[in-house]
């Protein structure tokens, strides 16, 4: 389910810039109310700070990057977003996927925001060490290579600082509970801010 978040007192969604948030379950509040999810809590912050953007959430738990590479030319054409936060990759991980694919499924990604005219946030995964060392770290330079490549900012590791800290997780411990959601929020931020156009 895609949601857009207007921000209140900016009018209709079409009059202001949109904000795409592309995603899984990470950015779809999944298991939480939506309005607790970090992409709502943004929607918040944008208005708080007096930014005119409209918020969509296009993100779909369980989303693999080739789901997403399937499904980001319809998203775009739709939306027509100026800003793209692209996070997507844990499912692809979780599952041992060939790294060589879910690098090729991103770059069709952020070739097609990019060529769209949108500009582009990448928010970066990790891995568990279970996985073994050389998957967790192909895994996570694959981001840092296609942010270089693409010329685009990167959130270095999404959950940071909530991965490892189970009070900070669903019972399921895979998923960011409410009291997670500000800290990713954070995370997200700290490289978005720069980038949004102050009236």
């Amino acid at each position: 389910m895609v949601l857009v978040l207007a921000l209140l007192g900016c009018g209709l969604a079409h009059a202001t810039p949109a904000l795409l948030v592309f995603g899984d379950s990470l950015s779809a509040a999944y298991g939480i109310g939506q309005q607790a999810g970090w992409v709502a809590l943004l929607q918040e912050r944008l208005r708080q700070k007096r930014l005119d953007y409209t918020v969509i959430n296009a993100s779909v738990s369980g989303e693999t990057t080739s789901g997403g590479a399937a499904r980001i030319a319809a998203t775009l054409t739709a939306y027509k977003p100026a800003i793209v936060i692209v996070a997507l990759g844990a499912n692809d991980g979780l599952r041992g996927l060939p790294l060589a694919q879910m690098r090729d499924n991103l770059a069709v990604i952020l070739r097609a925001a990019q060529k769209s005219g949108s500009r582009v946030l990448f928010a970066g995964m990790k891995m568990p060490p279970n996985y073994g060392p050389q998957y967790t770290r192909d895994f996570e330079q694959a981001y840092v290579a296609l942010a270089r490549q693409f010329k685009c900012a990167l959130v270095p590791f999404l959950l940071d600082g909530v991965a490892g800290k189970r009070e900070l997780f669903l019972e399921d411990n895979l998923h960011p509970n409410a009291q997670a959601q500000p800290v990713i929020l954070e995370n997200v931020w700290k490289q978005l801010a720069p980038t949004l156009k102050y009236r």
